[in-house]
């Protein structure tokens, strides 16, 4: 039998955040007095109360579903956090786990993880690098999925890589990484993948502190379903190769630019002509002048995957802006704006139309008060809007969002 359904969809923080309320006075009341961010272990807790009146990302055409769009949920989190060094080795750990329970769409009540856990490695003075494994489980996104069912997405991934200092201003690394993706909602398990990274790069290094690399990356991905109505239609699986050039230029005291630019070549024979090839990259700024405010931007073009069963990836154009204000040495103020356009390459023979593409806007303005190194609230209002999409035959969404939380380490 299915939980009644309520019908208020205010966001009554005072009755609601009772239980913030006494968190955050009871963080501030035993947080030891010795406790610093710099303690190799610490003990993380933490909990945030959410409203989001479109969850699902319900089409504005489309009908409610469950006769509401909106939810509240709270998340609890707690973990514990590792990070010191020996000699010159260092050791970074990460283990939280968390809990989510929605108010309406309790079908969507799950336990989430995030393990992390890196070995940063130095041998003699030429050679360094890390490696280290992760696993996270979290909601997928519904922004193109239409379900009001729970689709957990879980992640695990391996890497390893290494750096080697042969010259005072020459630098040659090399990397070799696995993402395995799986997905717990049946209706998605054709996104269920691994992705197998390989790199290498080779850097000059200028007395000034920049950098100038040049970057050759393949990745092979692999599906273990097909999209196609017919198991046996085809293998949709990937090569990649990317060759760029990456910059990394002190430009000044307050200016740091950040980018790796170069040509991508996509092979995919199950979708389009089965091969597509962009200039690709991302540029990124950051500006700091004197005084407490720091500007932040982006602009990037990349090839992304997308879970749909028409669509297997886009290439898409985007580019971001960013401000970050610390009023005080206890308040930071952070906004941010963000636009994406995303260009779909159909599956052969599907009845999406070729040449089709949506456009996703994004915004968000948070505050953060610190009134402990250990301590930290924050509240933060999210706005997000996708243009119609042809090829998913969805209409327009949008969603407004607002998160409270605390957490503190120990």
């Amino acid at each position: 039998m299915m939980p009644l359904e309520r019908k208020n969809d205010s966001f009554p923080i005072p009755g609601r955040c009772r239980w913030l309320v006494a968190l955050l006075t009871a963080c501030l009341l035993m947080t030891p007095a010795k406790a610093t961010p710099n303690d190799a272990l610490q003990l993380y807790g933490g909990t945030a109360y959410s409203y989001d009146d479109n969850l699902l990302r319900v089409p504005e055409a489309g009908a409610a579903l469950r006769g509401a769009r909106g939810d509240r949920w709270w998340q609890r989190e707690a973990g514990l956090l590792f990070d010191k060094s020996y000699s010159r080795q260092r050791i970074s750990l990460v283990a939280k786990l968390s809990r989510y329970n929605f108010d309406r769409f309790r079908q969507l009540d799950y336990d989430g993880k995030d393990l992390q856990a890196t070995w940063f490695w130095q041998l003699g003075s030429r050679l360094q690098g890390k490696a280290g494994m992760l696993q996270e489980r979290v909601l997928a996104s519904y922004t193109d999925l239409q379900s009001e069912q729970r689709n957990l997405r879980n992640r695990r991934a391996r890497f390893v890589d290494g750096a080697w200092r042969f010259h005072p201003s020459w630098q040659a690394r090399a990397s070799v990484r696995r993402d395995t993706y799986d997905y717990e909602l049946f209706a998605q398990r054709f996104n269920n993948r691994t992705e197998d990274t390989t790199a290498i790069e080779l850097d000059y290094l200028p007395a000034s502190g920049s950098t100038v690399g040049l970057v050759a990356r393949r990745i092979e991905g692999r599906y273990f379903y097909s999209r196609g109505i017919d198991p046996s239609s085809g293998d949709d699986g990937f090569t990649q190769d990317e060759l760029g050039i990456r910059v990394r230029w002190l430009a000044t005291g307050s200016t740091n630019v950040d980018a790796l630019v170069g040509y991508t070549r996509r092979d995919q024979p199950a979708f389009g002509s089965g091969t597509a090839s962009s200039l690709t990259g991302r540029i990124q700024a950051s500006y700091q002048p004197r005084g407490k405010v720091t500007y932040s931007a982006a602009a990037w073009r990349d090839f992304a995957p997308l879970e749909s069963t028409d669509v297997s990836y886009t290439l898409n154009d985007g580019a971001s802006l960013g401000a970050r204000w610390d009023a005080t040495a206890k308040i930071r103020v952070d906004a941010s704006a963000a636009y994406v356009r995303r260009n779909y390459v159909i599956r052969e023979g599907s009845s999406g139309p070729e040449g089709s593409r949506d456009a996703i806007r994004a915004r968000s303005l948070s505050a953060t008060w610190s009134p402990k190194p250990t301590l930290q609230v924050k509240v933060m209002f999210a706005h997000e809007a996708r243009t119609w999409v042809e090829a998913l035959r969805s209409a327009a969404i949008r969603s407004n969002s607002m998160t409270l939380s605390a957490s503190a380490q120990f």
